[in-house]
């Protein structure tokens, strides 16, 4: 037993339980989305059972009521690498009280986000329900990646590497990316693909979504490059390739937005876009925490002179002031 929480002590095996958990919140989001494109959102029409006489799928419901079942079944996965991970989180030595609330949220966002799958089956995939299913595994994944990030944290006390205006354009382009996906939910609510054809759809014309979808993504767009060029001009390069990578993965987003739009929704495209969400929700997260990031203590020294070079991600007088 000793030998066990040895092993699970082990700082490097923490950072790579986080980022498991992450990888597997994401892949939660992937075959979701398979169960909703391939029309079995109620393969299993009924919660927690399967059927009213059954916790498994039966023959009698077919390909649908494995896939509904199967996606199920990835719960228990991702709430063991969870597990395990809080395990490790205590297990460190000396155990530090932010890695083990961050673990527990994580651990605990897997049951929250499998009750609202089970309301979103019982509502008989109720639009709304099923966007919150969707905007649930994306508060997991923050949560996650705070986790995995906190990992990596030397604990030092240095002030940080990026101005303070500029960490709060940094929080407000988090918002706007948030406010993204919520509105894509919206958009996905209103188009065909349900999960089941019998399923509601959001009563509100599906273009005025979309254009609205569109235009929080020109603006997400645009205070990206802000960042990428206000970031740049005070040195911090940490965060301006973060940023740079956001905008990468925006534009390649929007490309497929735009590709399945004129396409009418095939259901590979809008599988490849939720997993681009995803993608787009992390690279945000990444910007966010290159931003607040601190440097090592000892870049904590006074300002470099004009004739000693200053460390890329260390504040320059001008930006000082």
């Amino acid at each position: 037993m000793n030998q066990f929480g040895e092993i699970l002590g082990r700082p490097r095996l923490l950072s790579r339980l986080a980022l498991a958990s992450i990888i597997a919140n994401v892949g939660i989001v992937v075959t979701g989305g398979a169960v909703r494109l391939t029309g079995s959102g109620l393969g299993c029409p009924t919660w927690p059972r399967c059927t009213e006489d059954s916790y498994v799928t039966t023959p009698e419901m077919g390909i649908y009521g494995v896939i509904e079942f199967g996606n199920r079944l990835l719960t228990f996965a991702v709430g063991l690498i969870a597990l395990l991970g809080v395990l490790s989180a205590l297990a460190q030595r000396p155990r530090r009280k932010s890695l083990v609330h961050l673990s527990i949220a994580v651990f605990l966002g897997i049951p929250a986000q499998a009750v609202i799958g089970g309301f979103t089956v019982l509502s008989n995939l109720n639009p709304w329900v099923v966007g919150l299913h969707f905007l649930a595994s994306i508060a997991v994944i923050a949560a996650g990646y705070a986790f995995w990030r906190e990992t990596t944290d030397t604990g030092t006390a240095a002030p940080p590497a990026v101005p303070a205006p500029l960490r709060t354009l940094a929080w407000l382009t988090t918002v706007v990316s948030a406010a993204v996906l919520v509105v894509g939910t919206w958009v996905t609510g209103s188009g065909p693909h349900a999960g089941d054809q019998n399923a509601k759809r959001i009563d509100i014309d599906p273009e005025s979504l979309s254009q609205a979808h569109v235009d929080l993504v020109f603006l997400l767009l645009g205070l990206s490059i802000a960042l990428w060029f206000a970031f740049r001009a005070v040195g911090a390069e940490r965060a301006a390739r973060a940023a740079l990578v956001l905008i990468a993965v925006e534009l390649g987003q929007g490309l497929i937005g735009f590709v399945q739009y004129f396409t009418h929704l095939p259901g590979i495209l809008v599988g490849l876009h939720m997993f681009g969400s995803c993608l787009v929700w992390l690279a945000t997260l990444a910007v966010l925490w290159a931003a607040a990031i601190r440097r090592p203590a000892a870049a904590a020294s006074p300002a470099p002179t004009a004739t000693s070079p200053a460390d890329s991600d260390q504040q320059t007088p001008l930006a000082v002031r």
